[in-house]
């Protein structure tokens, strides 16, 4: 598994914390502030607080943590497709730049192996230093638009609401077997 820095973990949500979660969120979209990939209706969206709680109810929700607890990053996943994607993946930027989001998709590897699912899949901007090749720096690989699962075409058509899916991708990763 992908080490921690400076006595960091990652665990597994408690309710009580989704605030802190959407805090994190919102702190963490503001790097998309500068790009002009987003509009300012986005980039004052976060996670839905539902969308935490259903996540906290399936085991989809995994929180990194200062040495102290408290919560700086997160991972939210969904089974689809016979995958396990990552529906958003968010670390603090005051606590960005230390390997907390090479731990977290180490974690989300981990639950898929688990699950018995053989690859992770996400959509990201393309181009973006640090989505699309930050991605394919951890393995993945992007998906070309003809060999898209259904699934993925419909969350396409609805990110298409307030991005412009033409700088975004889908990409997948195997997930290594011990």
């Amino acid at each position: 598994m992908q080490s921690l820095p400076e006595d960091y973990s990652i665990t597994r949500s408690a309710r009580d914390e989704i605030p802190a979660l959407i805090a994190i969120d919102l702190a963490a979209g503001g790097l998309f502030a500068d790009t002009g990939l987003l509009s300012e209706e986005a980039l004052a969206d976060h996670v839905p607080e539902d969308v935490f709680e259903h996540a906290l109810d399936g085991n989809d929700l995994l929180v990194a943590r200062t040495p102290k607890g408290q919560p700086v990053g997160f991972a939210l996943t969904s089974q689809r497709g016979g995958t396990l994607y990552l529906d958003q993946i968010s670390v603090h930027p005051d606590h960005g730049r230390k390997g907390l989001g090479r731990a977290l998709i180490a974690r989300v590897a981990d639950e898929a192996r688990t699950r018995k699912l053989r690859c992770i899949t996400l959509s990201t901007f393309r181009n973006l230093a640090w989505n699309g090749p930050y991605y394919r720096s951890l393995g993945f690989r992007e998906i070309p638009k003809a060999k898209m699962a259904d699934w993925m075409l419909d969350l396409e058509r609805v990110q298409a609401a307030s991005l412009d899916v033409s700088q975004r991708c889908f990409m997948i990763r195997r997930v290594k077997w011990l």
